[in-house]
């Protein structure tokens, strides 16, 4: 297994030290988030992101910024340039960029986020979050999507996956909220053996003090939440905004405006309200590990 996710690289401080350049330029010209999101056709979110050195910056978009905020040194222009260079090519360089191959864009970029995230919250409605599968469960989901079919292949996705989960054990550990519809626990990926071995990691996981589990049993009805999965991921930084990644019949879409974000959060503080409690959810996940037999 991988040992490299869990501690910060050296892509990510150069890039806070190119935000915090570009944050002070912003306010000494005057402009608030908001204010500088607009006048870049952007999001606020894209902006705080950028200030918090948790994306990499394009060079066109930082040209636009320096324009924008008015920034005239052209000695000033130049090292900002050299730096995002430098903070590009060393983020180039994260550990899951060795997997590039098998990773679609939207993956890389989430698993980029996911590594300066400070939380997760997120609801399932048919897999096990990928923080919290085995590898065998990962092994069965790889085959069964299609999107991979050498076995060198699903095994770097199994790989990556597997990294991702050292989040979850680190110093500083990842907190996992997970709100499962009860197909998740039901559906058969990888046959019954697999399966319960998946549910006994799903309540060992969830003895953890950063990880915690609610099913949403079928029996509670409708809910808001069942139209599709979503991850809101939250940052450490003071007043960083949150990022929504949700999947849709038409692919996976980033949510960063206020607006987005506050209804998936609304949207998961309904799931878990309505979901059973964490104590009644590892009797359920017990009881139905011992239904999947040979």
């Amino acid at each position: 297994m991988l040992t490299k996710s869990a501690a910060p690289n050296s892509s990510t401080v150069l890039g806070r030290q190119l935000g915090d350049e570009l944050r002070r330029l912003r306010e000494a010209a005057g402009l608030t988030t908001v204010r500088a999101a607009e006048a870049l056709d952007c999001t606020k979110g894209k902006i705080s992101r950028i200030e918090n050195g948790r994306v990499a910056v394009r060079l066109p978009d930082l040209t636009a910024m320096l324009h924008t905020y008015e920034v005239s040194d052209a000695e000033l222009r130049e090292r900002l340039t050299a730096l995002a260079r430098k903070a590009n090519r060393r983020r180039r360089r994260g550990w899951w960029n060795e997997y590039s191959s098998v990773l679609e864009d939207t993956y890389r970029d989430y698993i980029t986020l996911e590594a300066m995230a400070e939380s997760v919250r997120t609801f399932q409605a048919q897999l096990v979050p990928g923080l919290l599968q085995t590898p065998e469960y990962i092994r069965a989901v790889t085959v069964a999507s299609k999107l991979w079919e050498r076995a060198d292949e699903i095994e770097q996705v199994v790989q990556v996956r597997l990294a991702r989960q050292e989040r979850l054990i680190a110093e500083s550990p990842l907190r996992l909220w997970a709100v499962l519809s009860e197909a998740v626990l039901l559906q058969r990926v990888g046959g019954p053996q697999v399966m319960r071995a998946q549910l006994q990691h799903l309540l060992d996981a969830s003895e953890r003090p950063n990880v915690t589990v609610q099913v949403l049993p079928f029996s509670h009805g409708a809910h808001a939440s069942m139209f599709g999965p979503y991850v809101v991921l939250g940052f450490p930084e003071e007043g960083a905004l949150d990022v929504v990644l949700a999947d849709n019949p038409a692919g996976s879409m980033w949510f960063e405006r206020e607006a987005e974000v506050a209804r998936y959060r609304s949207l998961f503080d309904a799931a878990r309200t309505s979901a059973l409690s964490p104590v009644e959810s590892r009797s359920v996940i017990h009881r139905i590990a011992k239904e999947h037999r040979t």
